[in-house]
């Protein structure tokens, strides 16, 4: 199982919408709103981390609003 935090900005006053779709996305075990340089803070699970890097970029870059995407892929100890 991959695991990974992705850090979302969006247009200002789509944090919303954005919230709304991301709600959407199958992966997205969690789900937090931000103040400060991010508005979006989600955690990905996937079966490995080619499918989270194809998440992040099929389901959640494209989403309307969505200015910028930084993820934090986690490991295992």
């Amino acid at each position: 199982m991959a695991v990974g935090f992705v850090l979302i900005s969006t247009a200002p006053s789509k944090e919303h919408e954005v919230y709304d779709e991301l709600l959407k996305v199958e992966e997205a075990t969690e789900l937090y709103p931000l103040f400060g340089e991010y508005d979006l803070l989600t955690k990905i699970e996937a079966p490995d981390f080619n499918l989270l890097g194809q998440v992040v970029v099929d389901r959640i870059r494209p989403i309307p609003g969505v200015i910028d995407t930084k993820t934090l892929t986690c490991i295992n100890f």
